[in-house]
């Protein structure tokens, strides 16, 4: 393969050892002022909620879900993982789980739409929903789209030309990173998702979501692990005076992507089975059994009329 750049090359001293790593912070710092100002905007409506809404603020667990996934963020795409993820492919797989479970599971349970929907005038509210209950938007939402894209994205660009062209080229890393991060929130919203969504996953239908994904995530990080050689030319000409060989660090990729991942999603299904065991244990109120009352009325009323109409047909 034809390399786009030079052989690179990264000497010095490894990123364990060197404390310089620890405190490093990518420049320019663009993502940085964008989640600043993605905070300011977050803390100003918030405020104004309060403001008009005193009886009924936004939810503080919500905005402590929001700074979280801002900080995951900031640490998988400015802090010393951004440094060695172009020199350690492991490195980069972490950055990667990190853009894939906690920033978008957060961010769903932030429910930065329904901010949006509070501060929002009426005018555009009605635009809003507009926009969320049309039928593209159902498309793309939908749970198998969802299941399906994460699967094809994941094999697409670990095992194709564009995961070392995005080596290679800053703008298609960072296009990467864009769709690895728009793909987990298609995928973790119909179960994490608090704003107004139209496919949701609860219980059984849920766990079989995550059930089913769970061995996609493991056979690829295999695959990767068993590799004979190393996938990807530039790490193979990448020159170090420092750290594992290519092949084992991407040896040691493929193991993260399998435990790290599969741990990460069975986090994700106690999650559901304690909502599930939750939803089970809670007792009916009033309204529930006053609903069920009913329509076991109505049940013994049809079976009375179905059986005078067969006497009447005898």
């Amino acid at each position: 393969m034809t390399h786009l750049l030079q052989i690179p090359t990264h000497g010095g001293t490894p990123p364990e050892l060197s404390l310089e790593s620890l405190l490093y912070w990518s420049w320019p710092p663009v993502i940085t002022i964008a989640v600043l100002l993605f905070g300011l905007l977050w803390l100003r409506a918030i405020r104004q909620v309060a403001r008009e809404h005193p009886a009924n603020p936004y939810p503080r667990r919500r905005t402590v879900s929001l700074v979280a996934a801002l900080a995951f963020l900031l640490l998988a795409l400015q802090s010393g993982i951004e440094r060695y993820d172009t020199t350690l492919f492991s490195m980069h797989m972490v950055q990667h789980l990190i853009l894939l479970f906690p920033v978008p599971i957060l961010l769903l349970q932030a429910g930065p739409v329904t901010l949006l929907l509070r501060v929002a005038s009426p005018r555009w509210r009605a635009r809003i929903l507009a926009v969320l209950q049309s039928r593209a938007v159902g498309v793309i939402s939908h749970p198998l789209v969802g299941w399906t894209l994460l699967v094809a994205v994941m094999w697409g660009t670990h095992l194709s030309i564009m995961f070392d062209a995005a080596l290679q080229d800053q703008f298609i890393h960072y296009l990467e990173h864009a769709l690895y991060l728009s793909i987990a929130l298609l995928f973790w919203a119909p179960i994490f998702s608090v704003d107004p969504i139209r496919h949701r996953l609860r219980g059984a239908s849920a766990l079989v979501y995550l059930i089913t994904q769970m061995p996609q995530n493991s056979f690829l990080g295999v695959a990767i692990m068993w590799s004979p050689a190393p996938l990807y030319p530039y790490y193979a000409t990448l020159q170090r005076a420092w750290g594992p060989t290519p092949l084992e660090d991407q040896q040691l990729a493929g193991a993260i992507m399998w435990l790290v991942g599969d741990a990460l999603f069975l986090v994700a299904i106690f999650v559901v089975l304690a909502a599930l065991a939750k939803a089970e244990d809670r007792p009916k109120s009033r309204y529930d059994e006053a609903q069920t009352a009913a329509a076991i009325a109505e049940i013994r009323r049809r079976e009375v009329l179905l059986a005078e109409r067969k006497r009447s047909e005898e």
